[in-house]
């Protein structure tokens, strides 16, 4: 069956017993492997590895031995508790090697856990999972990071007590980093308040957070609603040459102009607006972004949101244009708006 985003986040975090198995699917590698991480952890519990309740192996190698899977999926092993079996780096290509494993599951037998790229809707691997009535399906996109996800990262880590300045700060470096980059964070905050019972502060925040990505891409976001077009070139060759994706900066971009939209829509004025904003505005930002509210006007962003859907759309279909040179060219028509 295919979970939606809040049915996944309770697989992940609770997963049903004597269930055959989950398909986890998406273009960010890293986005798959941390949910994998957290639904293997949370399905066998502390100690899987060593008493030998997990086996791993990559889907190429079913090509070779095609029983490989079955046979672990009805391996017995020494120590009692739940058993998985993950398989890596799965296509169509491998379909049929891992749904005729599948089709002999039974009661009692790992829980099989398959982890793949882009997978097409139309495919076998995930026409198989989508259908399944006892597997499980789950598209993993490059949305930011929800509130929920968020407070599940920090409560992991044992930062319960934290001032609500910081607690907006936190969800706007989520919106700039990847879920990886956002844990990494995370834990260096735990680690930097490691017996310190006073309250997480926005001090806190900036002294831990990852100054490079985070500040350019604020730069470029900033140079842009403010129509400084000639800094844009130099700030997009920093962050590619950082891995930051077009479909991040494409993310980025539209969640920064909608809510400049918010704002200058906002019925007691942008300052309001900007204050009310969800996700949080850092506090750095609020009084820049009250300025570019209103400069824009609500009809004038509507216009340029309409430009960045635009631009995220082609990014995210089959088209072959140049991706990163397409968000270039956008971001440089979003600020002659501006300057005009």
């Amino acid at each position: 069956m295919k979970l939606k985003p809040a049915e996944a986040n309770r697989h992940f975090a609770k997963p049903a017993p004597d269930t055959t198995g989950t398909l986890i699917y998406g273009t960010d590698a890293m986005r798959v492997a941390l949910k994998r991480q957290d639904l293997l952890k949370n399905l066998l519990g502390e100690g899987a590895e060593e008493e030998m309740r997990l086996t791993r192996m990559l889907a190429g190698d079913l090509r070779a031995d095609p029983a490989a899977l079955s046979d672990a999926i009805k391996a017995q092993g020494f120590f009692p508790g739940p058993r998985a079996v993950f398989v890596e780096d799965a296509t169509d290509v491998h379909g049929d090697k891992i749904t005729q494993a599948l089709d002999d599951w039974q009661p009692g037998d790992a829980h099989v856990v398959v982890t793949g790229g882009n997978l097409k809707p139309t495919g076998k691997l995930r026409k198989y999972f989508e259908k399944h009535p006892s597997a499980f399906a789950i598209g993993i996109y490059d949305d930011p990071m929800s509130r929920d996800e968020i407070q599940d990262e920090l409560r992991k880590a044992g930062l319960n007590q934290i001032d609500p300045e910081a607690m907006r700060d936190l969800e706007a470096l989520a919106r700039s980093l990847d879920p990886g980059d956002f844990r990494q964070t995370v834990e260096k905050l735990s680690l930097y308040k490691l017996g310190d019972p006073s309250l997480l502060t926005p001090d806190d925040v900036d002294a831990c957070a990852p100054a490079s990505t985070e500040a350019v891409l604020d730069d470029l976001l900033h140079a842009t609603a403010e129509g400084r077009a000639p800094e844009l070139g130099p700030l997009l060759t920093r962050l590619e040459a950082q891995g930051i994706a077009p479909t991040r900066l494409a993310i980025a971009t539209t969640n920064h102009f909608r809510t400049l939209h918010m704002a200058a829509s906002d019925p007691e004025g942008p300052n309001k607006g900007i204050f009310r904003a969800r996700p949080p505005v850092h506090f750095k930002s609020r009084d820049r972004m009250t300025r570019q509210a209103s400069r824009w006007g609500a009809a004038k962003l509507e216009t340029a949101l309409d430009m960045i859907i635009e631009a995220d759309l082609t990014l995210r279909s089959t088209s072959k244009a140049p991706q990163m040179a397409l968000i270039e060219r956008t971001l440089i028509r979003l600020a002659f708006m501006a300057a005009r």
